[in-house]
Parts: C-alpha cells; sequence; structure tokens
C-alpha cells in the first residue's frame, strides 16, 4: 500500500500585495560595508533573491538588513529568520546581537527549519488535525535498530548473509532512503528508481511503509517526520493553510541552495500572500544533492513562485585572493545551471598563494607539506577528499612519520575491515598463526573466507573458521583436503582457489605489495567485492581502500614479517587519543567552513569527476562535480594546493588515471599569473597586464571588475573562438580526454586516451565536451 502523501499541488504562485510605503536610506551603516551589502540592508520591502558568493560576508549583511528594518518600526514578531542548522543558528543570534547592541531593540527569533516544524506539529495536535505523540523524539540508535530488524526481516534471503557481515552498511541505506522519501516528497517507488539500487534492493521500498506502521504505532516522530508531518496535514486541510499563513510580514532564508522541496514547501505556507521573503544562498555551492538539495530552487523555483523578487548578489568574497577567485570562476563558468556571478576577492582580502603539483604519489606530497608546519599551522590546514578511500595511502604515512592529524569521522585506515582483512591474510601467510591463542585465530579465519566471500552460508562457513581455527599452520592443506563434491559448484571452486593461492603464496618471495596484488587477482577480490556491494560507489570506496592500503606498503620496502610488526606499532598510535594536527575530511563535510591552508590531493579522472552511474545524466553529473570542487578550493584563506598527476601520461598501475579534466578549466597559468599581479599591484602601479598565456573570457571579465586591462598577443587570444571540434584536445563528460582526428560538415571524430574512437554531432558538442590544452 502507498503511502498517503505521494503527491502534492503547488499552492500556486504567490502574487505580491500593497507592499508598505519605500523605506528610506540611512545614513549610519559602518564604512566597511560594500555598495553591494548597502543596497541589500536598504532595499525595498519587496521578495528577493540574493546570490552569495563564498566568504562573502552574508551573515554580517542580513544582521544589519534586519537592524535596518527594526529601525524603521517594524514588528519583531513578524519577523521570522531561517537557519540551515542549530550551528549556524547560534552564529547568527550572536552576530544579530553585535549589530543591535545598545538600541534597546526587541530582535525577532532565529529558528531552524525543523524547530518551526515541530512547533507547527504540536500546535496541529492540540488543534485536532494530526495525532498525540511522544515528547521523546526518536533517536538515530532506535530508528537504526529498527531499520535493522526491518532489513533482516524483509531483504530476499540471498543477501542474509552479506546483512549480517554489513550491518553497518544496510542500516545506513535504509535509513538514509527512509529520510531520503520524507524530504523529496516523490513517492517510495520513484525514489528507490532515481537511487539506481539493483532490483535485490527493493525492499526498500517495504521497509519503508513497515518503519512508518511501526513508528505510528508507538506515537513517534524522528527529526525528519517534524516537517513531513505538519507539511503533509496542511497540505491536505485547507484550513490549516489560513492557520499557518500570512502570519509574518517578512521571512528571511539562509543557505537556500541547500533547500529540499519540503522546506520550500513549508516557506510557501508560511509565507502565504502576506510575508516578503528574501532568500539567500549560493547555487554554485549545491553539494547536498544526496539529501534532495537541488541548485532549481534558487535557480528558478522561487523566482516563478515568489513574484517578482528583486535580484541582488554579493559578489565579493573577503575570504580568499585573486588567485583562488579566478581559479574557481574559470572552473564554475563552465556549468549552465548557475547565476552568471562573478565572485571577486575584495581589496581588503589579503593574497591567498594556489600551487599546482604534478605528483605520482600524493601521500609523499602532503607530508613534504606538512612536515615543516608547527602546531598551529597544522591545526590551521585541512586536507579534502572526494572519497574516504583516498586518505588511506595518506594517513599511514602520516602516522608512520608521527605527524599530528585529526579525522572526523570513523577511526581511520587501519580499523576498516578491507585494512584488517589483509593484515589477516598476511599473518596467514608469514606463519603467524602459530603463536596465536585460539579465539585470535577464528577471528582471522572468519576474515579470510569472506575476504572474497567464499560461498557459503554464515553457519557453515563459523563451523569451517572453527575448524581452520584448530591448526597454527597448514590451513591451505586443509581447504584442500575438503570434499568438494559435497559442496555446491560456486562454494567448491571458491575455496578451491583459495586454499591454491594460500599454498602459492605460501613460498612467494616478492614484495608484500605484490603479494596483495597476486591475492587479489587470484581470487578474483575485486569481483566479489562488487557483486555483493549496495552500490557501485560502495564497491569502489572498499576496492579504492585496498589499493590505498597496498600503495603505502608497497613503498615499505620491508618483508611480510617487518610489515606486520610496521602495522602493529602504526595501530597502536593510532588508537592513542589525538588531539590537533591536520584535519582529514572529505569535501562533503566541509560545507560553510574555512582553514589557512587546504590541500586538494587525488585532483584525477577517478575522483574529480567521480565516475558516474548508468543511469546519470552525464551534463548534470559533471556539473555537481565541478560545484564539489567549487566548494573545496573556496575553503582556504591563506594557502591551496592541488595535487595532480604529470600531464601527457596515461596511467594504468591499479586503476589510476592522469589528471582530471578539470585541471585545464582552471586556466591555472592564466589564473596565477593574473592573480600574483592583482596582489601586487598598489594605486599607483600601472592600470593594465601583458599576459605571457593565451586570455579567457573570464579572465577578461575580471579585469573589468577589476578596472584594470588584460591583454596579450592576438595568436594567443584566437583559440578563444575556435570551434570545439578545431582544436586538438577535448574532454567528454562520460569518455575523458581525447584528440580530435577528423571532421566533416556535421560530425567529427575524436580518439578517446581510453582506446574509443567515436563520431559526433557538431550541434551538441557544447553540451559533452570542454577544450583541453594540447599538453594533456
Amino acid at each position: 500500500m502507498r503511502h498517503q502523501y505521494q503527491h502534492y499541488q503547488s499552492p500556486g504562485t504567490i502574487h505580491s500585495m500593497s507592499p508598505p510605503p519605500q523605506i528610506p536610506e540611512t545614513s549610519n551603516l559602518p564604512d566597511y560595508l560594500t555598495d553591494e551589502q548597502r543596497a541589500i540592508i536598504t532595499a525595498g520591502f519587496e521578495h528577493a533573491v540574493i546570490t552569495a558568493v563564498a566568504g562573502s560576508g552574508k551573515t554580517s549583511t542580513l544582521a544589519w538588513r534586519i537592524r535596518y528594518l527594526l529601525e524603521q518600526g517594524h514588528d519583531p514578531n513578524r519577523m521570522l529568520v531561517l537557519m540551515f542548522n542549530r550551528a549556524a543558528r547560534v552564529d547568527f543570534e550572536h552576530k544579530l546581537q553585535d549589530v543591535t547592541r545598545n538600541l534597546g531593540l526587541a530582535t525577532p527569533e532565529i529558528r531552524t527549519y525543523h524547530a518551526m516544524g515541530l512547533r507547527l506539529y504540536k500546535r496541529f495536535v492540540r488543534e485536532g488535525f494530526l495525532p498525540g505523540f511522544s515528547d521523546k523524539i526518536l533517536t538515530d540508535q532506535e530508528i537504526s535498530y529498527q531499520a535493522w530488524q526491518l532489513t533482516r526481516r524483509l531483504a530476499p534471503e540471498d543477501l542474509a548473509d552479506e546483512i549480517r557481515r554489513n550491518k553497518k552498511d544496510f542500516v545506513e541505506t535504509a535509513v538514509n532512503f527512509i529520510d531520503l522519501v520524507k524530504t523529496t516528497l516523490s513517492p517510495v517507488d520513484i525514489v528507490f528508481e532515481e537511487l539506481g539500487y539493483s532490483d535485490k534492493h527493493r525492499y526498500l521500498i517495504d521497509l519503508f511503509h513497515s518503519f512508518e506502521q511501526w513508528r505510528k504505532s508507538q506515537s513517534r516522530i524522528s527529526y525528519a517526520d517534524m516537517l513531513y508531518e505538519p507539511v503533509m496535514a496542511i497540505h491536505q486541510n485547507p484550513p490549516l493553510q489560513r492557520l499557518v499563513g500570512n502570519k509574518m510580514d517578512l521571512v528571511l532564508v539562509d543557505e537556500y541552495q541547500d533547500t529540499n522541496e519540503i522546506q520550500h514547501l513549508l516557506l510557501r505556507y508560511v509565507a502565504g500572500d502576506r510575508a516578503r521573503v528574501t532568500v539567500v544562498g549560493d547555487p554554485d555551492q549545491t553539494i547536498y544533492e544526496f539529501r534532495g538539495a537541488r541548485p532549481d530552487f534558487i535557480l528558478r523555483r522561487f523566482s516563478e513562485e515568489f513574484e517578482s523578487p528583486l535580484e541582488q548578489t554579493l559578489s565579493y568574497t573577503f575570504r580568499y585572493g585573486h588567485q583562488v577567485a579566478l581559479l574557481a570562476n574559470h572552473l564554475i563558468c563552465h556549468n549552465t545551471g548557475r547565476k552568471d556571478v562573478l565572485c571577486h576577492s575584495h581589496p581588503t582580502t589579503p593574497e591567498t598563494g594556489i600551487t599546482l603539483h604534478q605528483q605520482e604519489n600524493d601521500s609523499d606530497l602532503v607530508l613534504k607539506l606538512l612536515q615543516p608546519m608547527d602546531d598551529e599551522a597544522l591545526a590551521n590546514t585541512a586536507i579534502l577528499f572526494r572519497v574516504w578511500s583516498q586518505s588511506v595511502p595518506i594517513e599511514l604515512k602520516l602516522l608512520a612519520r608521527q605527524v599530528p592529524y585529526r579525522i572526523d569521522a570513523g577511526k581511520g585506515a587501519l580499523f576498516s575491515r578491507e585494512v584488517q582483512a589483509i593484515t589477516s591474510l598476511l599473518m596467514v601467510v608469514s606463519g603467524r598463526i602459530r603463536n596465536l591463542p585460539d579465539e585470535d585465530r577464528l577471528d582471522i579465519a572468519r576474515q579470510l573466507l569472506r575476504f572474497p566471500h567464499v560461498g557459503l552460508k554464515e553457519p557453515e562457513l563459523e563451523q569451517l573458521a572453527r575448524f581452520l581455527a584448530g591448526f597454527g599452520e597448514g590451513w591451505h592443506e586443509r581447504l584442500l583436503a575438503m570434499d568438494f563434491d559435497a559442496l555446491a559448484p560456486m562454494a567448491a571452486k571458491k575455496l578451491r582457489k583459495l586454499g591454491e593461492t594460500l599454498a602459492q603464496l605460501e613460498r612467494f618471495k616478492g614484495s608484500v605489495a605484490d603479494l596483495i596484488s597476486r591475492y587479489a587477482e587470484e581470487t578474483e577480490l575485486y569481483e566479489g567485492i562488487r557483486s555483493l556491494a549496495l552500490t557501485h560507489e560502495t564497491a569502489d570506496e572498499r576496492i579504492e581502500t585496498i589499493r590505498g592500503f597496498r600503495l603505502y606498503l608497497s613503498g615499505l620496502d620491508v618483508s611480510i614479517d617487518g610489515a606486520l610488526e610496521h602495522l602493529k606499532a602504526l595501530k597502536k598510535q593510532a588508537g592513542e587519543n589525538r588531539h590537533g594536527g591536520a584535519l582529514l575530511s572529505t569535501i562533503h563535510r566541509t560545507k560553510g567552513l574555512e582553514w589557512s591552508t587546504v590541500i586538494l590531493p587525488g585532483l584525477q579522472e577517478k575522483y574529480l569527476p567521480y565516475s558516474p552511474r548508468a543511469q546519470d545524466d552525464p551534463k548534470a553529473f559533471l556539473e555537481s562535480e565541478r560545484r564539489l570542487l567549487y566548494v573545496a578550493m573556496t575553503r582556504t584563506r591563506e594557502q591551496l594546493h592541488l595535487i595532480t598527476r604529470p600531464f601527457g601520461e596515461k596511467r594504468h598501475l591499479d586503476g589510476d588515471q592522469g589528471p582530471s579534466r578539470f585541471v585545464d578549466e582552471l586556466c591555472f597559468p592564466l589564473s596565477q599569473e593574473f592573480g600574483q599581479w592583482l596582489d601586487g599591484r598598489s594605486c599607483d602601479s600601472a592600470d593594465a597586464l601583458t599576459a605571457t598565456v593565451p586570455l579567457t573570457s573570464t579572465g577578461l571579465r575580471y579585469a573589468h571588475l577589476q578596472g584594470v586591462t588584460l591583454q596579450t598577443n592576438t595568436e594567443a587570444t584566437a583559440e578563444e573562438t575556435t570551434p570545439l571540434w578545431a582544436r586538438n584536445r577535448l574532454s567528454h563528460a562520460i569518455f575523458g580526454p581525447g584528440s580530435v582526428t577528423g571532421e566533416d560538415e556535421r560530425s567529427f571524430e575524436v580518439a578517446f586516451d581510453n582506446g574509443d574512437t567515436l563520431n559526433f554531432s557538431k550541434k551538441s558538442a557544447h553540451l559533452y565536451f570542454t577544450a583541453m590544452s594540447s599538453r594533456a
């Protein structure tokens, strides 16, 4: 049975009523405010959408806007300020207190969306529109436990063993699926299809409905229900629309690029026809699509549904200098789904250095950058990754060299199941299991039989593990002596291969890294991981964790025994409490944060951009990946280090690939040269730069904003107007880099670096191709 909230109708366009008299300008604003900030603060009383670039001082601007309105006599009880989360709410409360101090003015209440939803929920219970609920909100632990119980009951039998082994992954998937249905407002089966899960995970649809039945039977609500239930109640009951709407004169919403469908709809209902709504955000920083956020809300939906809003901009950044601003602009201007806003560094913003490193090994370079830093510099440094697996060789190298670091999620690489499984393999091959207690040997046997999984059901696997654990050596002999005819064909094949592989490795004379590669190849380890993974992203993460660990071990030049001793020491060190040090984090976790130094490893094709799924729109996916890199680069204040692979080399080792197509889009030589010139320019300096590298339209626009002239020779700028198919090198959204090999009147041919040669229409070339320099 489908849940009752599958479809909803838009409440319609919010039309303007007669606005209050225009507010006169005031002169008591601080001198440091820019003209853009002043225009926002003193704007008329109307709907407004403000595009604010990273580090633009929007919190301060909004606080002054509210002060300005309060001084004009607006009722603070008819103002509502909505913040994205509790931390943002507290920050804004402090800023507003600073701005309004000593004025004797009451200030409006500042709420998060969820706090507002909960208030409405309780009111609807009192009014009889919703059933009562327990004041004890469901905890994450309670939700996870129920998701676990339902997963075990509803998932197909052939997933049972995998579910027991990988409880955390399956629980997280179920919880995230429930939340996503409640934020997108799409039918549950549509959400499932859009996520791209395989049919064997279709049980999630039933799981959602079963979870809702359980929750309602217990009169409990979750964090997501604080919005989901009241918004759906408003939608289904016109009297509630009248009860909720038209109570406010002004609604101000921050971080609107992170808005999802249910938050947008709640805003519509609360605003009604009366409130003037101001939304602030940056569509270029929309990176939470997996939570239901879409840039479309701030780019199109708001302007369509709140009649003729005033469009304003905060384009100055006070965080980073010209070089980073130019890099960021060059990158993001390749996106079409955005507001055409150029971020530029304010004259008071200190310069920010940029370095593009062409390096074979990310971890060696990161270590080189961090080692000279003192404790304060390390604490103000962040190393940001597209996916966690990138951090493995870097973390291990920092541990080995005793460079302090912090991780903002999980325990770290050495405690991942992949690394622990490889360590178990090395214990078996080295013969060290003979000196271990039975329980430790049992754990190693379990790890070995699941890496890759040998195809036995859990009771059979446990029985075999206990049998092996009874011996301190010769496990390969025990495996090869089994009665394979008594087993299912697939399990027999895998167990025989495991025994044969262990026998080969017992006499292995190569490096530890080569041993891991041989084991993965002989046992078809990566294929086994992919066959059992929830999503292709999960499989990639597990495989790349193994490859990252192997990469680290390849640089040790030690025996198996030496590697095990080294790993034992590292694990002891990693288990100690760490304070301070450089932060290791993913880009998704760093939204709204900043550091003095930001290091971005892995600027290569397999990470940025990440490999799209088959059902992804390649153009939309590529734009999303650009926004992610844009956010990462704009977290820095003083130094930005970008690490890519050497240009002009094809890479095949462990799936490693060459430089990201985004490297060319950054126009690094021009961004650095022009940015450095602007950094060093004084009031009496020349107002023109003759660049030594080709110009771009983005660079020329930036020069115009700075009131200077940017010029070069005509030969260098001619490339700007050259058709895509007339360039030597192009990059395709799906197939990556390639060379143009021919053309006719309507199409052109590209030979890609991956070996494919394909034809493309000239008419649609701009949708999927970007130009690259010939060196790439």
